[in-house]
């Protein structure tokens, strides 16, 4: 009988608590036009969003792309270097190896605003309670709690902070 993922409860969508169903897809050892099965909940690194982006957009279920903390948010805009295509789309997830690492947080500023992406932003990875509130103002809606921390303490954390002094980045609010 085959290993089922175990689904945990430490997902932020939007201000909500959900399970997080997410699979991770990893393409084979040498086979760059792999991808996953055309079901929902799948994520797929931005290698493989590029090699098979008509083939996903075609599709009836839209896949997450995942950017790695030295991705080029670029590389998801249109001809045009203006704007993202949702078509496909059903979130953009930036890892974080390690909470000390910042690069997400400037890829996901690109994405808000200089590639107008409203789509919702998810940030994964080494993801804890300290960071969230930060993270969120980046232009971050969805949240992976990291294994090992309170997802309702990391909840709690979004509303820690009611004055700021740095500037914002808008983010959409999803229904």
């Amino acid at each position: 009988m085959p290993d089922t993922p175990t689904i945990m409860n430490n997902l932020i969508r939007y201000g909500e608590l959900i399970a997080n169903t997410t699979q991770r897809f990893v393409p084979p050892e040498g086979d760059a036009a792999a991808l996953p099965a055309d079901e929902p909940g799948w994520e797929v690194p931005l290698a493989t969003w590029l090699a098979g982006r008509d083939a996903l957009r075609a599709r009836r279920h839209p896949v997450a792309v995942l950017l790695g903390p030295d991705a080029d948010p670029a590389a998801l805009a249109q001809d045009d270097g203006r704007h993202i295509d949702p078509t496909g789309i059903a979130y953009i997830a930036i890892d974080f190896p390690a909470y000390t690492d910042g690069r997400g947080y400037s890829i996901a500023q690109q994405l808000r605003s200089r590639y107008g992406w409203e789509g919702e932003l998810r940030a994964v990875g080494d993801i804890l309670i300290d960071t969230i509130h930060y993270q969120a103002r980046c232009g971050f809606d969805s949240f992976v709690v990291k294994e090992g921390h309170d997802p309702l303490k990391a909840l709690q954390a979004l509303g820690t902070f009611t004055v700021h002094y740095q500037r914002e980045y808008l983010r959409p609010m999803a229904a």
